[in-house]
């Protein structure tokens, strides 16, 4: 090859390299082991002594000219990729900040929140109480006897030792009694809380749940001022008039006792999925607490009455936000949550 066009052959590679990447790919066509200079000065042997003399002069002085070139445009393209380095880091503080994504309360906290607030409003103050239970608590002083299906291992979650007597609360009602045996009437309490049932769950059930267990007891407290309350609760809850009823039913606590259900608001009543298709959904139960409860917390049932209730707060949250399925609150799902 003409060492001639050699030199301006790679002078125009050189120049147009755009990284050390490519310069260094550059390098080797020409001055690397097999490169073209390189086989040249390899060559010179076959040449003539007078060849040899003249040829070999000027393919060495090529080979320092080349080697210069490399090490200017390598000094050329280091300094750039530095100008470059430097321009990506550096801050322009006067470009507008980048927004940090914001966490928000879990919709059952925002409705317990609410629920709070408007009962607080109506006079009753919160309290709470251990997830973790005792037998006595969560079903002697409640007049639930021993042999009641709610004791058994397949309803309940017993913690071991069995000796011990210990299990995850099955309602929050264990914290009225822990209330009325350190308060004098009257009273009006809310407990709000987690709660644990061992059963099936589906669209409408889980193991693990919030409920509101409300309490108020007086001199002549009654039915009617349950309904009332409850009532103007959902009433405020919902910002609008919804309808309840009243159902005769049975719990070991309270007597008379009675189902609270609310019309669906899914379906307005039509039916769902959500309320079984029968257009209403059981909110809670309630009734006037038996005289065995008031006589386990050191009350005199004849001097004292009063009502109490217990309502989910998942439910509700259900009907506030048209949730057809009890499960999503708890999946984890933060497509779902950041909704609310």
């Amino acid at each position: 090859m003409d060492l001639k066009i050699l030199q301006n052959q790679s002078k125009k590679e050189l120049e147009s390299a755009k990284s050390l990447k490519e310069l260094d790919v550059i390098f080797r066509k020409y001055l690397g082991k097999n490169g073209e200079l390189t086989q040249l000065l390899r060559s010179l042997g076959s040449l003539s002594h007078i060849e040899q003399k003249t040829i070999g002069k000027k393919a060495n002085e090529l080979r320092n000219v080349l080697q210069m070139w490399f090490e200017e445009r390598k000094s050329e393209l280091q300094q750039q990729e530095v100008r470059e380095q430097e321009s990506r880091e550096r801050i322009d503080v006067t470009a507008p900040g980048k927004r940090l994504p914001k966490g928000h309360l879990h919709p059952l906290t925002q409705i317990q929140r609410k629920a709070q607030e408007i009962f607080q409003s109506m006079g009753f103050s919160v309290v709470e109480g251990p997830e973790i239970e005792s037998e006595h608590y969560n079903f002697d002083a409640l007049n639930i006897p021993a042999d009641h299906p709610s004791r058994d291992m397949w309803d309940t979650f017993w913690l071991k030792p069995a000796s011990a007597g210990l299990l995850l609360r099955t309602q929050t009602s264990p914290v009225q009694v822990r209330y009325m045996e350190s308060h004098d009437p009257p009273l009006r309490i809310i407990v709000p809380g987690r709660i644990f049932r061992y059963e099936a769950t589906d669209v409408s059930h889980e193991i693990n749940f919030y409920q509101l267990e409300g309490l108020m007891v007086g001199g002549d407290v009654s039915v009617a001022d349950f309904k009332a309350v409850i009532q103007e609760f959902y009433k405020m809850f919902f910002e609008k008039t919804v309808h309840i009823r009243l159902r005769p039913s049975y719990f070991p606590f309270t007597e008379p006792s009675f189902e609270v259900d609310m019309s669906c608001l899914l379906c307005s009543g039509k039916g769902c999925s959500g309320c079984g298709q029968s257009g209403w959904l059981e909110m809670m139960g309630a009734g006037m607490v038996h005289p065995n409860v008031f006589k386990a917390a050191g009350y005199i049932p004849g001097e004292w009455q009063g009502f109490a209730f217990g309502m989910g707060l998942d439910r509700l949250a259900m009907m506030k936000y048209k949730v057809n399925d009890i499960r999503l609150f708890y999946s984890g799902d933060l497509k779902f949550l950041e909704q609310f």
